[in-house]
C-alpha cells in the first residue's frame, strides 16, 4: 500500500487493534480480509476466488501482540451478483470451521449511508512504494495503514467520463478515493469531475496489487473492500503523475459498498452459524464452555408485529455486559447492530463463549438490546435485557 513521501516506512503498530485485517492465500491469489463479528468468517474480494474447478487451498495469516498463526478456510462464498467484468459486487466470504483467537480483532459492517466524504483507515498486506514513484517493493506479509478519503460513487465518475473510464458500475456500489498529493494537477476527482480535494497529507496512501479485499474502515466498521486502482483521464487531463498505473498521485481506488450489502453479509452468516436455534422455544440460556474450541451463546431476537411496508427494517443495537463472568477471559465482549431483514421475524446474535481448563465454577453474562428502529418492546420499555449461564465443565466427572 503506497503511501506518500517521507511515511515509506509507516506500518500499523502492534498495539492498534486491527490484529482481525489478515493476509489471505488462496490457489488462485492473494490479497487481504477483515474478521468479522462472528469470529469464522473473513470479508475479502471476490476477483481473489476467481478460477476454473474447485478452490482447492486458502488460508489466513493472523498478526498479533501474542504471536502469529495461520488458519485455514472451510468454505466460501462468491456475492451472486458478482460482475468481474465491471468490477460490481466484488465481495466473497470465507469460513473458518470454529471462532478463532480472542486475540483477532472482529469488525462489523458498516450499516449508514454517509460514506462519502469520511475519511477512512484503509490497510492492507499488499506492494508499497511511494506517490511519486508508485509501487515498487513486493508485498512482504507486513500489515500497513494509510488514510484516504471515500469521496464519491464510481457511477458518478463513470456519467462524467462515458467511454474513457471502461467499466460500468453498478449506482452506488462503488466507493472511490484518488491519490492526491496537495497539487491541483494531480487531483484526480476535481480535474475529472469538478469535485476537488487536495488529500490529507502525509497519512494517505492508495491501495496496490496484494490489498484486494483490504477494508475501508469507519470507526471500526467495513465501509468498503479494496477492489482495483485506475489511472484515468481525458483529452485535457491527465491527473496521474507519471501516466503509468502503478498506484501513483493522480489515480484512484476503487471499493465496494458494505452498506449496500450488509444483507447478503448478515444472512451469509446466519446461515452458517453452529447449531444455532430457528425458534424461541430452542433458544438455551446456558451453554458448556469447553476445553479448547471456543463455542456460541445464543440470544434471539424475534417481533410478533406488523411491519409498515413489506420492504421495511427493523433493527436494534445491542451489547453485552459482565456478570460473574469477564469479558476477554470468559467470553468475547460484543457491540453492534442487529436488523431484521424483509421476510424475516426473528434473528440471532451469537456470543462467543472462551473454553479453557480451570475450574472455576459456572458463570454468568448478559445481553442487552436498545434503540429499536422501526418496533418497540412494549409502552414504557427501552431496554431489554438476557442472561446466559456459561457451565464450567472442567472437573467433571462423569
Amino acid at each position: 500500500m503506497p503511501v506518500t513521501a517521507g511515511s515509506i516506512q509507516q506500518t500499523e503498530q502492534a498495539a492498534t487493534p486491527y490484529t482481525g485485517v489478515v493476509s489471505v492465500a488462496t490457489d488462485r491469489g492473494q490479497g487481504t480480509g477483515t474478521l468479522l463479528y462472528d469470529g469464522r468468517a473473513v470479508l475479502t474480494a471476490a476477483h481473489i476466488l476467481e478460477g476454473s474447478g474447485p478452490l482447492t487451498q486458502a488460508s489466513a495469516q493472523f498478526t498479533t501482540p501474542e504471536g502469529s498463526f495461520q488458519q485455514g478456510f472451510e468454505q466460501y462464498a462468491i456475492h451472486p451478483n458478482y460482475d468481474a467484468g465491471n468490477n460490481n459486487y466484488d465481495l466473497a466470504l470465507l469460513w473458518f470451521d470454529e471462532p478463532v483467537a480472542a486475540a483477532a480483532t472482529r469488525h462489523s459492517p458498516y450499516r449508514l449511508d454517509n460514506e462519502n466524504r469520511a475519511t477512512a483507515d484503509m490497510l492492507g498486506y499488499g506492494a508499497t512504494g511511494t506517490g511519486e514513484d508508485g509501487y515498487t517493493v513486493p508485498s512482504n506479509n507486513v500489515r500497513r495503514l494509510v488514510e484516504n478519503r471515500l469521496e464519491t460513487d464510481a457511477a458518478t465518475l463513470k456519467a462524467t467520463l462515458g467511454d474513457r473510464m471502461g467499466w460500468d458500475p453498478a449506482p452506488g456500489e462503488q466507493l472511490v478515493a484518488d491519490f492526491d498529493n496537495g497539487q491541483d494537477a494531480n487531483d484526480a476527482l476535481g480535474q475529472l469531475i469538478n469535485q476537488p480535494g487536495l488529500g490529507l497529507g502525509e497519512t494517505e496512501g492508495l491501495i496496490a496489487p496484494g490489498d484486494s479485499g483490504g477494508p475501508a474502515l469507519i470507526d471500526d466498521a467495513i465501509a468498503g473492500v479494496a477492489s482495483y486502482t485506475a489511472s484515468l483521464s481525458t483529452p485535457t487531463t491527465r491527473p496521474d503523475v507519471n501516466a503509468t498505473s502503478d498506484s501513483s498521485y493522480g489515480e484512484i481506488a476503487g471499493f465496494q459498498r458494505v452498506s449496500s450489502n450488509q444483507q447478503w453479509i448478515d444472512q451469509s452468516l446466519r446461515a452458517e452459524y453452529p447449531n444455532a436455534p430457528q425458534s424461541p422455544d430452542e433458544v438455551s440460556t446456558t451453554v458448556v464452555e469447553g476445553d479448547s474450541a471456543s463455542t456460541y451463546a445464543y440470544f434471539m431476537l424475534s417481533f410478533d408485529g406488523d411491519r409498515d411496508t413489506p420492504d421495511e427494517l427493523l433493527s436494534v443495537d445491542y451489547r453485552t455486559e459482565d456478570g460473574t463472568a469477564e469479558a476477554g477471559q470468559d467470553y468475547i465482549a460484543a457491540e453492534g447492530t442487529l436488523i431484521l431483514y424483509p421476510g424475516e421475524t426473528e434473528a440471532v446474535i451469537p456470543v462467543e463463549v472462551l473454553s479453557d481448563t480451570l475450574v472455576e465454577g459456572n458463570e454468568t453474562f448478559s445481553l442487552s438490546v436498545y434503540d429499536p428502529v422501526g418496533g418497540d418492546f412494549g409502552e414504557g420499555v427501552e431496554e431489554l435485557t438476557a442472561t446466559r449461564t456459561i457451565i464450567d465443565d472442567d472437573g467433571m466427572m462423569v
